[in-house]
């Protein structure tokens, strides 16, 4: 049998180094994780690694690994994580996001870096995070609700509920709920133990958001637990006949697509993603289906929960105009606006709120039962609301409309918001890459 020559096996090797680099990206893909930012209220800027530096943040921007999230002196952010689970930021805070990857299981796992401020985090526990501050590590594969306020003198670990154990310097520390851990940076992150917790002011906000998640996050029947509550708080599900379970914001009206306002960001790795601009806008953006339904509108079919995509699923239609999903050029790296962007208020004194709003301008939680304000809104094209401070009134204080209801906050919950079991998906257009 002849032997080959040395540059055929040359030849060979080289392209198998080839079909391997080929193959890495696919690999890196089926890795791939972003995370939402879910709430956005003053200052807050985003570093997405793209060599640009920090650039303002908005409502539903993807974040990846490697990105860093910052606030201004009145700046608060909120990300939420697959599962369901938070993290909430407050004024001159900075965190770094270093890893966001699977486990050769599957199991999801984040490793995120508090570099300054104060962060509340409320872990569900379904997945697994690894929280750095000063030079402590908190590692965390069940459910506990804390708060971290970390400076270049001291860092305090307060938490509400569960258990959470911390390793340094000094070694490990368990800290039982309802207890506060210091630790004193100048002397090595030496620790100290106390029995209670002293209240902090925006600790009424991170339980307020906490309720709001709680209350509208209820009989989800997706894999996933990030935009849900919006879902459910912006929105009401339709079992539409030909269609099945079909999903549609309030205060949509003739002429409006859900394309039309938005953001395209580009990400090292990714390439464009398009971020919606509404409040809830983030699954319907990721999976599932846009189609045109005759007599209702834009709705969104949840599914395909198998895979996120950069843009999002549409079916084509001649029965309205659409706004284009087109990318920015190649090469583009600052953010291209589409529309109006997404940003949030936590304080309004007033506001009309109209059809082709679509939720748009109305802070989480603020204004009580929005089916019932849809409904006046069909009725005669408009209606003024006067929407309570995001999270920071008590229930009885929640707005009223000018039309002059005002129900307690635990029935603002469409009764036809809760889900039902979502089909697998139609059709769709192409809709970018997929991601599994």
């Amino acid at each position: 049998m002849p032997t080959p020559s040395p540059s055929r096996v040359t030849f060979v090797l080289l392209a198998a180094a080839v079909c391997v680099l080929l193959a890495l990206p696919a690999l890196a893909d089926s890795q791939a994780r972003i995370v939402r930012l879910s709430d956005v209220q003053g200052n807050v800027q985003i570093d997405k690694n793209t060599g640009l530096g920090f650039e303002a943040a908005f409502v539903n921007l993807p974040i990846t690994q490697g990105a860093q999230l910052r606030t201004g002196d009145r700046g608060r952010a909120e990300v939420e994580f697959e599962d369901g689970s938070s993290m909430r930021l407050t004024p001159n805070t900075t965190v770094q996001f270093n890893k966001l990857g699977l486990s050769d299981s599957g199991k999801r796992i984040s490793e995120i870096n508090l570099v300054q401020g104060m962060a509340y985090v409320n872990w569900l526990g379904k997945d697994d995070v690894s929280l750095n501050f000063s030079q402590e590590t908190i590692s965390l594969n069940r459910p506990a609700h804390f708060r971290i306020d970390t400076s270049t003198q001291v860092a305090d670990l307060a938490v509400f509920k569960g258990d959470v154990d911390v390793e340094g310097p000094s070694g490990k520390l368990a800290v039982e709920k309802k207890k506060t851990a210091t630790f004193d940076i100048a002397d090595n992150d030496k620790s100290s133990l106390s029995n209670r917790i002293q209240e902090a002011p925006l600790d009424s906000w991170d339980k307020e958001a906490i309720s709001y998640h709680d209350q509208y996050a209820k009989n989800n029947s997706s894999p996933y637990g990030y935009g849900v509550s919006d879902l459910n708080y912006y929105g009401a599900y339709t079992n539409v006949p030909g269609y099945g379970s079909m999903w549609q914001p309030y205060f949509t009206g003739v002429g409006w697509d859900p394309f039309m306002d938005g953001a395209w960001g580009f990400y090292p790795g990714y390439g464009y993603m398009f971020a919606s601009a509404y409040p809830w806008g983030w699954m319907p953006y990721r999976y599932g289906n846009w189609m045109f339904v005759p007599g209702f509108g834009w709705m969104w079919q949840p599914g395909m929960w198998n895979s996120w995509v950069n843009v999002p699923r549409y079916t084509p239609t001649t029965l309205t105009r659409v706004t284009s999903l087109t990318p920015p050029a190649t090469g583009t790296l600052k953010t291209v606006t589409v529309g109006r962007v997404g940003t949030t208020s936590s304080m309004m004194t007033s506001r009309s709120v109209t059809a082709g709003s679509a939720g748009m301008g109305i802070p989480r939680g603020s204004v009580n039962n929005l089916n019932h304000l849809n409904r006046q809104v069909v009725k005669t094209g408009s209606a003024e609301v006067r929407p309570a401070p995001q999270f920071g009134a008590t229930p009885a204080s929640r707005s009223q409309s000018s039309g002059g209801y005002a129900p307690s906050r635990g029935s603002s919950m469409p009764s036809s918001a809760a889900h039902s079991a979502p089909p697998a998906g139609g059709h769709t257009s192409s809709g970018g890459p997929v991601h599994h």
